[in-house]
This record gives C-alpha cells, sequence and structure tokens, in this order.
C-alpha cells in the first residue's frame, strides 16, 4: 500500500510540474511571438487529460501509476478564441500567467521536498 501511494504521489507530482514547466515555455513563446504576422498562440492541455484519470478513479474506485502513464501535458495550438475569433496574444494575461504559474510550481517543488523530507525522517527512524 505504501510503496503504491508512494510511487502515484511522485508520478503526480512529477506531471503537475512538467505540466509547470512547459507552461512557462508556452508563455514565453506567445510573448515572444505576440507581434509576428498570423502567429497562433499555444495553450498547454493537461487539465482534461486529468479529468480522465478522476473518471479512472470513479470507475475502478482506485488511482495507480497506470491510470497516470497516459497523462502527459502536451502543446496545442488555439486556432479560436471564445467567440470563435482568431486568438490574439494578449500580453498583460501572458505575463499574469507566468507569474501565477511561476508560484504554483515553486508550491509543487516545496510539496515534494516535504514529501521526501518525510520519508528521509521514516527511513531513519526520526533520528538525526
Amino acid at each position: 500500500m505504501t510503496e503504491g501511494l508512494e510511487a502515484i504521489t511522485v508520478t503526480a507530482l512529477g506531471l503537475a510540474l512538467d505540466a509547470a514547466s512547459l507552461r512557462q515555455r508556452a508563455a514565453a513563446a506567445n510573448i515572444a511571438n505576440a507581434s509576428t504576422e498570423g502567429y497562433l498562440p499555444v495553450r498547454v492541455s493537461f487539465e482534461s487529460q486529468l479529468d480522465e484519470a478522476r473518471a479512472a478513479l470513479e470507475t475502478r474506485g482506485r488511482l495507480d501509476t497506470d491510470a497516470l502513464s497516459g497523462v502527459r501535458p502536451a502543446l496545442e495550438v488555439v486556432t479560436r478564441d471564445e467567440s470563435g475569433l482568431s486568438p490574439k496574444v494578449m500580453l498583460d494575461l501572458e505575463v499574469a500567467g507566468m507569474s501565477s504559474n511561476a508560484a504554483h510550481y515553486q508550491a509543487l517543488v516545496k510539496g515534494l521536498s516535504m514529501h521526501y523530507a518525510v520519508l528521509s525522517a521514516a527511513v531513519s527512524d526520526g533520528k538525526k
């Protein structure tokens, strides 16, 4: 049970860190190409894949690393915005998104660090 929980925790945190890193790169590419004629912004597709993993959890009653193995953050080109028009890069939104994403990334790294600290304490029987 603990081994499974350990594997799922590390896998999920690793995927979330990968998605956060890819979001930073997508925002940077959007900002760099904001004035390029015909450029279509890119976004990270990750949350919809997590919804599939949640559905697997509800269906099977458990979540394992196999259910997470198909979940990978990926870039997708935004071809239409909510109004059906060709999307434009909004610099203020991209910068705000980068700032928010940086905070999420730092929180994930801190969570992973705390997770390993707990494991380290358990392995050493709390002796330090």
